[in-house]
């Protein structure tokens, strides 16, 4: 598990350290050309960098409402969507940071959490023919915080089900990018390579050695991402996309968008709890079909100055979660959206 998240480092770090060696490469071929003596200095100016930050909330109370309504709650929510990027004669290297965390709190459930994001995504290329470059994608998604079930078992208990790096997704693709315009790009990897690790309390059983008083074994919390607790790592290989698209579409409104599609060509498995702490591993073959998919959407209306409005919208299908359906065992969609006005500040 260390060598595969130390290999994952090392090659996103030799990404960076490329771009960078090429960057400056491109600036003094390009100085020398004109015979002038190349000022690498320059290389700091090149970066474009910016971002918004938000911070929305919301209240609510009621005092003898017949209808039924909530005593008190409130509601925050904050996000931050950052970027640099940089473009030196042919070369261009653009990355991005979301992050986002919101909390709901109720007099009846008291606090929870609704949203809560890491999402790193760095895309370096070299343009080889008009809008067309040949590129390599670096991605990371993981989350900052514990996520818990509330209904354990159907009997209302709080079981622990997500956390920092619990799981976490590495993507690591070349392939060909396709940008016709300044604000929307189609990425194509047919052969990419991704991580899936859970090393955050990879078992996380609700009780002592996950034997079910009732009678039954209980599934390590890794089981559910389709990772062996053992191992905390899963590899994968497969073909990879990722459409981008951001833009202003009328004044003050901004939309912005993510679309990965992820299909392994590798085995998968599936975990039966047998025992106290013990699990039966059955292998299963890729299927074309079984499509991952990560579409993550944000709207953001400018009002004023400070003031904003911001949609939220998410959504993940990835077969090798399984949490849903009437056992619990069973893939599904997950959909998340969320409507805030606040504070916001572009930099």
């Amino acid at each position: 598990m260390r060598k595969s998240i130390l290999l994952a480092a090392l090659s996103i770090s030799s990404i960076v350290a490329f771009g960078q060696d090429a960057a400056v490469k491109e600036m003094q071929s390009q100085a020398a050309r004109g015979g002038k003596t190349a000022d690498t200095s320059k290389a700091k100016k090149v970066w474009k960098t910016g971002g918004t930050f938000s911070i929305n909330f919301g209240q609510g109370g009621s005092r003898n409402w017949a209808a039924g309504a909530e005593k008190y709650s409130f509601s925050l929510a904050t996000y931050a969507s950052l970027y640099a990027n940089r473009q030196i004669g042919k070369w261009s290297w653009d990355n991005t940071l979301d992050l986002g965390y919101a909390f709901v709190n109720t007099s009846t459930l008291g606090t929870r959490k609704n949203d809560d994001k890491i999402d790193l995504f760095s895309k370096l290329g070299r343009n080889i023919a008009k809008d067309i470059n040949l590129s390599i994608v670096g991605s990371f998604r993981s989350q900052f915080t514990d996520g818990t079930n509330y209904d354990y078992l159907g009997q209302g208990l709080k079981r622990r089900n997500s956390g920092f790096f619990a799981p976490a997704y590495f993507t690591l693709a070349p392939g060909i990018d396709i940008r016709p315009t300044s604000y929307f790009s189609v990425f194509i990897s047919p052969i990419s390579a991704r991580l899936i690790v859970v090393t955050n309390k990879p078992k996380s059983y609700y009780y002592q050695g996950g034997v079910i008083p009732a009678g039954g074994y209980e599934l390590p919390l890794s089981t559910l991402y389709g990772v062996d607790p053992t191992r905390e790592v899963r590899a994968e290989m497969g073909g990879f996309v990722s459409i981008n698209f951001n833009k202003e579409v009328v004044k003050n409104v901004n939309y912005k968008s993510r679309l990965d599609l992820y299909s392994n060509y590798l085995t998968s498995y599936r975990f039966t709890a047998t025992g106290p702490d013990q699990l039966a591993v059955t292998e299963t073959k890729s299927q074309a079909k079984n499509v991952d998919v990560f579409w993550t959407n944000t709207i953001s209306m400018k009002v004023n100055k400070w003031l904003q409005v911001t949609y939220n919208f998410d959504l993940i299908y990835d077969d090798d979660v399984k949490q849903f359906g009437p056992n619990k065992n069973s893939a599904g969609t997950q959909m998340r959206s969320l409507l805030g006005v606040g504070v916001a500040a572009k930099f």
